[in-house]
């Protein structure tokens, strides 16, 4: 199946950790989760579905007319509220879906389309993602800044919050840092959801460890544009808020 008729979904919970209430913090006067998806319908998604499991979010996403999904309160990702809609629906093992962070106000569509394009165009694969260079020495050691290695055609070999490949001889390597939008296709997304977490993913504490597990296939492209900042605290919030202020007219 082509990227052409691929479904974004957008995964919201209310209890966040370092930000309660997160999806509904004020923006320019609109709800975060309102900016995220606006945002992806300009990807060019067939459809855009928000995936909740509080009824303050899906009441939120009615008043701007996003279609919402209420889910288990049980999940312990966003990629298992996701697979809750593949088996809902039942979507056809092929199709194409795009995880969209809900704490990406102003992420890019371009990168939204790029991950499912990714995917479409590589049928061995069931997730393709994004990287982009990272910037630092501080963030090549910074445990919250994902680092990923490939193999030559680009399929992913590991995912570690530690500093790979480690510069034995002293000299930085060409680091490529993950981010978290991904592609699936429904059937293996479905699959790695139904599997218990791996040790190397509870060790990392990284999701998508557990379908290289597996034996899934993971196709990696460089980001079209810069990924765009996460919301993860009161700070993160203010500085999103400071840019929207700035920012062209056209991007409300």
């Amino acid at each position: 199946m082509t990227a052409e008729g691929f479904i974004a979904v957008i995964p919201a919970r209310y209890a966040s950790t370092r930000l309660p209430g997160k999806p509904l913090k004020d923006i320019a006067g609109k709800p975060m989760i309102e900016w995220v998806y606006r945002q992806t319908l300009k990807s060019g998604a067939s459809e855009v579905i928000v995936a909740t499991d509080d009824e303050r979010i899906a009441a939120a996403c009615g008043a701007f007319g996003a279609p919402v999904e209420m889910t288990s309160t049980e999940h312990a990702s966003g990629t298992d509220r996701i697979a809750e809609l593949a088996r809902r629906f039942d979507w056809d093992d092929q199709q194409i879906v795009v995880n969209v962070q809900g704490d990406e106000p102003l992420i890019s569509p371009l990168c939204i389309a790029q991950t499912a394009r990714l995917l479409g165009w590589r049928p061995e694969a069931a997730i393709a993602t994004l990287v982009t260079p990272l910037d630092s020495e501080a963030e090549f050691r910074d445990p919250n800044f994902v680092k990923v290695v490939t193999d030559q055609d680009g399929w992913a070999l590991y995912f570690s919050r530690a500093p790979i490949p480690w510069p034995r001889d002293g000299n930085l390597p060409a680091v490529m840092r993950h981010i978290g939008l991904y592609a699936y296709r429904a059937g293996g997304l479905r699959a790695i959801s139904d599997a218990p977490p791996c040790a190397l993913e509870e060790v990392e504490r990284l999701e998508q460890l557990r379908a290289l597990w597996l034996g899934y296939r993971i196709i990696v492209g460089r980001a079209a544009e810069p990924p765009a900042p996460a919301v993860d605290t009161e700070e993160d919030l203010e500085k999103v808020r400071r840019y929207v202020e700035r920012a062209p007219r056209s991007l409300a």
